[in-house]
């Protein structure tokens, strides 16, 4: 069982309607992008990853970091896939609250129509959610489950529990590939930030607990969870210590100083403006990038900012520009033109390439600055309301060298 885990600020708090329904669009976008490139195998493993599925989160718009993501980003999934379920051969049941209670019945709905077998669906469904609640006891009650299935019957459960006292919340990934066991050694990857002792049912030195658990008042297993990299900071704002300037600076040389003529392999994208390829080139990272490169999660925020204003308002003329470039790229390419496909693909292939001969600068908070002065232009919101045009734009500086 591969398995990832994420820990997040815990905010409140509604996404507005115009993102939502921008968020449904391009994730559905994103998603149909993976499966025709590469398969839906593929896409399960970037959702069980806990780094990914971050970075999609903030190039959808949300804020960077905050528990929000997770139910936000699969909402607008569960939404644009299960349109489409039947085309694609993916389907995502359960949800928050409420929603989370009916996976077992949505289960067997899909199992139906599918030929699955749907009590074994339903077994697994219930199992993640017990071990990530019960068997590891860790102080956080879930809240959340996702559970997202492939016609080959290959499976992945997002699912994410509340810590109140901490104001944390902590994301749990499950990938269905090489299973051994639901009750021995599961996890492969648990990561977080050090709690102290927990009781942790799964771990193998636990057998004796198990057999016997009526003797764990005399003996309780307390191995301690690793801690691996994503728990993500308190701070609301994104700082340059978030993110990796040398991929965020090769991405935007090639957004703003890259004449795309020069590239052959970019021309089917000539005419479109330097915020817009600012934009594409972080989606297309999204989705052909490989897992080394998701470790800055906040970079991706500088694809379309935070609903917050953090990084930048989000700039709903780009978005919407965006997703229509996607949405037309994907139905040539059904149709057999792949060259539009294969040139933005090829965005973050180059962005890469420049990477090794790019040196950052120290002008990163003048970049957000600059981000949300221009912001007025690509017709920025946040959930306050409309950007507005600075009174003094001030002295436009070089942002890297």
């Amino acid at each position: 069982m591969k398995r990832g885990h994420a820990d997040l600020p815990l905010h409140y708090g509604t996404v507005p309607p115009w993102l939502a329904q921008r968020m449904s669009l391009l994730g559905g976008a994103i998603v149909e992008a993976i499966v025709l490139e590469y398969g839906r195998t593929a896409l399960l493993q970037r959702l069980s990853d806990p780094f990914w599925f971050q970075s999609l989160g903030c190039v959808l718009g949300m804020d960077w970091h905050s528990s929000g993501i997770t139910t936000s980003v699969m909402n607008a999934l569960k939404k644009a896939i299960n349109k489409r379920s039947e085309e694609l051969g993916v389907y995502v049941c359960g949800g928050r609250g409420k929603s989370s209670r009916q996976t077992p019945a949505e289960l067997i709905q899909i199992a139906n129509k599918t030929g699955l077998n749907g009590d074994e669906l339903v077994r697994n469904s219930k199992l993640s959610a017990k071990v990530d609640n019960t068997a590891v006891q860790d102080g956080f009650q879930l809240y959340l489950h996702s559970f997202i299935v492939t016609v080959e019957g290959e499976w992945a459960v997002i699912q994410q529990g509340m810590n109140p006292n901490e104001r944390m919340a902590r994301r749990y990934h499950w990938l269905s590939s090489a299973i051994d066991s639901f009750i021995e050694n599961p996890h492969t990857s648990v990561c977080g930030r050090n709690q102290g002792l927990i009781l942790n049912l799964t771990d193998k030195l636990a057998a004796p607990t198990k057999g016997g658990i009526l003797e764990l008042t005399h003996e309780l297993p307390d191995k301690l969870m690793r801690e691996i990299s994503l728990i993500l900071p308190r701070h609301h704002e994104v700082e340059a210590k978030d993110v990796n300037l040398k991929r965020l600076g090769a991405a935007l040389i090639l957004a703003h100083e890259t004449n795309i003529k020069d590239f052959e392999s970019l021309l089917l994208l000539e005419g479109i403006g330097p915020r817009t390829v600012q934009s594409l080139t972080l989606v297309s990272e999204v989705i052909h990038g490989t897992p080394s490169r998701f470790s800055d999660p906040a970079r991706f925020a500088f694809a379309h900012g935070g609903k917050d204003g953090h990084p930048f308002p989000v700039p709903l003329n780009i978005y919407d520009e965006t997703i229509d470039i996607f949405d037309k790229a994907i139905h040539q390419s059904k149709l057999g033109d792949k060259d539009k496909s294969d040139a933005l693909k090829n965005l973050s292939r180059i962005s890469q390439e420049m990477e090794k001969g790019f040196v950052p600068n120290n002008y990163f908070d003048d970049l957000v600055q600059k981000e949300r002065d221009t912001s007025y232009l690509y017709g920025g919101k946040t959930v306050f309301g409309n950007a507005k045009k600075p009174k003094d734009k001030g002295q436009q500086l070089k942002l890297w060298d």
